[in-house]
């Protein structure tokens, strides 16, 4: 891969010298949706935003299953840009391919922070469930013109703290990315094909975190028993961070209270003037 098609899928903010934050978004989204969090988060990281496959400007596709594959393409291309080891933020979709890269690539993480993110189904029911359900979505994705797919799709229960004319917008902003790239990513990376990573904290030294709405009662409780399940092994810790008042995509609805939040998580002190 070329240089300038690396640098179009990717958007960076901060100085260079500050630690490195790769920052991974959700199914529909682009490297862009992590903007409205720049002007403080920039103080204090490099912030590293990459496209993931089948969305904006990236036009890999994967195979099946693609979590790893995924994972393997973002740590190269932070590796080949001297980014040896970074802080990791993955929001639902970008969260379970960090949870991959974290397993793959342990001693390049400096954190980790998920966002809303599933750490995998538990058993053949659930998975043939989400596999059936996933197909259904993937032909409504290949065969429906894109801007009714997203109506179709911001009408999940997930997404109920959206008011309308916030669906509108995101309608108006996802209409723009390729339906065949997006579909490839979705059936490649659906949670039915996704490995039960709860245990993948267990290998890791640096801190791992977990910031949920509280309105968002299904990763609420996915946090709750992901945590209690690592405190029983004893083998791995899950920090728990619960933002009231907030939802399933809390940084794009909330950037203040998630950035507040996350440089509380990250930062010895985020009051302080980082360039004193």
């Amino acid at each position: 891969m070329g240089e300038t098609t690396l640098m179009v899928m990717i958007r960076r903010f901060g100085q260079p010298q500050l630690p490195a934050l790769l920052m991974l978004h959700g199914f529909l989204g682009s490297k862009d949706d992590w903007s409205i969090l720049m002007p403080r988060l920039s103080q204090y990281f490099h912030c590293i935003c990459i496209d993931l496959p089948g969305h904006g400007t990236n036009v890999d596709t994967l195979n099946s299953p693609g979590l790893h594959q995924t994972a393997e393409l973002i740590v190269s291309k932070m590796h080949s840009m001297g980014y040896m080891q970074f802080h990791v933020l993955g929001y639902s979709l970008g969260g379970r391919i960090a949870l991959h890269i974290a397993d793959d690539y342990a001693d390049s993480l400096l954190s980790l922070t998920l966002e809303s993110a599933h750490p995998g189904l538990q058993d053949a029911q659930q998975q043939a469930a989400r596999a059936k359900s996933d197909s259904i979505w993937a032909k409504k994705l290949q065969h429906m013109p894109i801007a009714d797919f997203l109506s179709l799709w911001y009408q999940q229960a997930v997404f109920n703290d959206l008011s309308q004319s916030q669906k509108q917008q995101l309608i108006a902003i996802r209409r723009s990315n390729d339906p065949q790239r997006l579909t490839n990513c979705y059936m490649t990376t659906s949670l039915s094909l996704q490995q039960d990573c709860r245990t993948v904290l267990e290998s890791l030294t640096c801190p791992c975190h977990f910031m949920y709405g509280v309105d968002d009662k299904k990763f609420a409780q996915v946090a709750i028993d992901w945590q209690a399940t690592l405190a029983e092994s004893g083998l791995g810790t899950l920090q728990l961070h619960p933002l009231h008042a907030a939802g399933h995509n809390i940084h794009s609805l909330h950037p203040q209270l998630f950035t507040d939040t996350l440089l509380g998580l990250l930062c010895l002190d985020p009051l302080t003037d980082p360039k004193e």
